[in-house]
């Protein structure tokens, strides 16, 4: 005779309406598509119409150039593009609007606490700004490694999106910049190379269109080491993000400060800090990149030997090379 058991043999947890998959997506949508409309009122308000529209479309010129090259350090094992739209909008929209935000509403206050709006502002663009901008870059990352864990599994993943969160958000603020600079020549009547416009052009989308990219990859670096940690290391895995994010601060700070240095200033830190730091770190990826492809090689044998795999595809899914070829 057949019993019934008394008590469930599976209890079935209710799924309230704010963890549903859908719910979440739209909420960070909504947030995001917020964050993008109120920065663009900003911006437009600070830079006028024409103003806006001239530092849109010089600000647009770097990011596709910014975006192929994190996409090609990727192609060993890439990422889903969903993430990587997150990122820019976030840098573009919800990081920008903090930042703008954070940042004048804190110079304002130490200028009127100091009366010395000339050191407010300096103080504004070497401590204040690194630490807001540089902290609200990095919560994407943090987003991603949490709630994205599959995708994020070591150094690319890590410096891949830090890289397009900064692109976002350098594209914001060199329209306000551009768009900035042009109000300020139709003032004055400037135009052509000698206009502010073509100046902090030249300056921010020609000599250091990798700046904002170069910092926050610090902190996807960090993150990325974190991710390669057992779970064991939980202390490491801890500081080694929070060490990558205060690097990235301090080399954000060097890098506004540098006009403080005299004349040459921003010229001596350019050459002799920035770009070899963007060297270091561009060999140190396409090192990675390719240390990756070598452990694909090393790794895909053992399939051949049980059958899954053929013993020409070990090869040629360890070559970015074979890989074009194949397809």
């Amino acid at each position: 005779m057949a019993t019934c058991p008394p008590y469930p043999t599976h209890v079935h947890r209710h799924t309230h309406w704010w963890q549903r998959a859908w719910v979440r997506y739209g909420a960070l949508i909504t947030l995001l598509a917020l964050s993008g409309l109120v920065i663009l009122a900003l911006v437009r308000e600070q830079t006028g119409t024409q103003g806006f529209l001239v530092g849109l479309g010089l600000a647009v010129l770097p990011v596709p150039l910014l975006i192929a090259a994190f996409r090609w350090l990727d192609r060993v094992d890439p990422g889903p593009w969903r993430n990587l739209l997150f990122c820019f909008a976030w840098g573009a929209c919800a990081a920008a609007l903090i930042a703008i935000v954070a940042n004048s509403f804190a110079t304002r206050w130490i200028a009127t606490a100091t009366a010395d709006p000339a050191s407010a502002d300096t103080l504004g663009a070497t401590v204040i700004a690194p630490v807001v901008e540089e902290s609200a870059k990095a919560a994407a990352v943090l987003l991603v490694f949490l709630f994205r864990r599959r995708d994020f599994t070591g150094i690319v993943d890590g410096v891949v999106v830090a890289g397009v969160t900064a692109t976002g958000f350098a594209f914001t603020e060199n329209i306000l910049y551009l768009g900035t600079a042009f109000g300020t020549d139709q003032l004055t009547g400037d135009s052509g190379i000698a206009s502010v416009t073509a100046a902090t052009f030249f300056v921010r989308v020609v000599m250091s269109p990798f700046a904002h990219p170069l910092f926050t990859v610090l902190t996807g670096i960090g993150f990325g080491i974190a991710a390669l940690s057992t779970g064991r290391h939980r202390l490491r895995r801890a500081l080694l993000p929070l060490a990558g994010l205060l690097l990235a601060m301090g080399m954000h700070a060097l890098w506004n400060g540098s006009a403080a240095f005299g004349e040459y200033g921003f010229f001596a830190v350019y050459a002799a800090f920035m770009v070899p730091s963007f060297g270091l770190l561009t060999w140190l990826m396409i090192w990675t990149r390719q240390r990756e492809l070598g452990t694909v090689r090393a790794e895909l044998p053992a399939y051949v030997m049980a059958g899954w795999l053929t013993p020409a595809e070990p090869y040629a899914l360890g070559s970015m090379r074979a890989r074009r070829i194949a397809r």
